[in-house]
C-alpha cells in the first residue's frame, strides 16, 4: 500500500541538503550462471538540511546501496543525485571532503589503537600539526574512547568499534553524515548513548544525518521523516505521526472496567473489539474521535470504567503493514 512522498519533495532545491531522482543499481555476478540483482528502482528522497532522516528496510532493500551512491562510493546507473548542491557523479571529489560514513559493520587496520587509526584518518583528510592532534583528543573524548586510546583495534568491545567509526566519520567536520546501522549488536545501554550522540551533532553542529536502520523506535525517537524502502523502491516517507495516520493501522483503545461487556460492533470508528479478564482492548480509527463516544457506550451498558489508556501504533507496525 505505497504512500505518496511527503510535501518534502516540494522544498526549494536551496533549503535541502541532498536531491535525488530515478535512481537505478543493478549488481551483476556468478559463475557459471549470471544472476541480475536490482537494488535500487528509481528511488527518490528529498532531505531538507539540518534534518534526520531515516532509511528503513529489510536486509536486502536497498538500503546500504542508496547510502553509498549518495556518500559517491556507487555509481548509479540511472538517475542523478544532488548533495549540498553538488552533483554525486560530476563533483565528487569535492563533494567528498564535506560529506563522511560512518558503518555499524566497520573495519580498520587490527593492529594499530584507537588513537592510531584516527591520527591515520586524520592525515587523510588533510588535517597536519596540532590542528590534527586537537581534534583526534576531542573526538576520543566526545566518543567516550579515550580511556582506550591505546588500545588494539581487534582487542576493543563492539560497542567501543562503533564508537570509534562514529569519531572517524567526524574527522572532518562534515556537513552531510551517514550512518549505515550504527547501532547494531549493541547492548541496549551502549545504543542508547550513541543516539544520544547522533542527537547532539544534529542539535549542536546542524549537521544532516541519513540514518539506515532496522530498529523502528530508533528511527522513531531521533528521524524527523523516515522512508521505508523494500526491493529497491520507497514505499513510503513521511514523518512518524504522517506514516501512522497514512497507513491507518488503527489506534488501540484500552480499558479496564467491571461490569458486562456491551456490543460494539455497530459503534462508528470501531474496527476490532476483544475482552477478556475485565481489560476490553478496541482498534479504532481515531482515538480522538472515537474515545468519549466508545466510553459513553460502556456506561450506558453498565460497564464501570475503572482506567483508560490510548495506545498508538508504532513504525513496526507501520512496517509490518508496508511488508505484506
Amino acid at each position: 500500500m505505497p504512500v505518496p512522498i511527503s510535501e518534502a519533495s516540494a522544498i526549494s532545491p536551496t533549503m535541502l541538503a541532498i536531491e535525488a531522482q530515478g535512481l537505478h543499481k543493478v549488481f551483476r555476478g556468478g559463475w557459471p550462471t549470471r544472476r541480475r540483482k536490482e537494488a535500487l528502482r528509481g528511488v527518490a528522497v528529498a532531505i531538507p538540511r539540518g534534518a534526520i532522516f531515516g532509511i528503513l528496510g529489510p536486509n536486502g532493500a536497498g538500503k546500504t546501496t542508496l547510502l553509498s551512491i549518495l556518500a559517491t562510493l556507487l555509481l548509479p546507473d540511472a538517475g542523478w543525485a544532488r548533495v549540498l548542491g553538488l552533483d554525486v557523479v560530476r563533483q565528487a571529489r569535492a563533494l567528498r571532503a564535506r560529506v563522511n560514513l560512518a558503518s555499524g559493520n566497520a573495519s580498520f587496520l587490527w593492529a594499530l589503537t584507537a588513537e592510531e587509526i584516527l591520527h591515520f584518518y586524520g592525515r587523510l583528510y588533510g588535517l597536519y600539526g596540532r590542528g590534527r592532534h586537537r581534534k583526534v583528543q576531542a573526538l576520543l573524548e566526545r566518543c567516550e574512547i579515550e580511556p582506550y586510546r591505546r588500545v588494539p583495534y581487534n582487542e576493543l568491545s563492539t560497542g567501543l568499534k562503533q564508537r570509534l567509526s562514529l569519531a572517524k566519520a567526524l574527522l572532518n567536520d562534515p556537513e552531510v553524515l551517514y550512518l549505515d546501522e550504527p547501532t547494531v549488536g549493541l547492548d541496549p545501554d551502549i545504543a542508547v548513548r550513541i543516539r544520544e550522540q547522533i542527537a547532539s551533532l544534529r542539535r549542536e553542529r546542524g549537521i544532516t544525518i541519513v540514518l539506515c536502520t532496522h530498529y523502528m523506535r530508533e528511527a522513531e525517537q531521533l528521524c524527523d521523516e523516515v522512508a521505508f524502502l523494500r526491493e529497491g523502491r520507497i514505499l513510503a516517507r513521511g514523518s512518524a505521526a504522517e506514516l501512522k495516520r497514512e497507513i491507518r493501522t488503527g489506534d488501540r483503545i484500552r480499558v479496564r472496567l467491571e461490569g458486562p461487556v456491551p456490543a460494539l460492533a455497530g459503534l462508528p470508528g470501531v474496527l476490532e473489539a476483544t475482552a477478556a479478564e475485565g481489560v476490553l482492548e478496541c482498534v479504532v480509527d481515531d482515538a480522538v474521535k472515537r474515545l468519549d463516544d466508545l466510553l459513553g457506550a460502556l456506561r450506558e451498558g453498565g460497564a464501570v470504567v475503572r482506567d483508560v489508556r490510548v495506545l498508538e501504533p508504532d513504525l513496526e507496525e507501520v512496517f509490518l503493514e508496508l511488508a505484506r
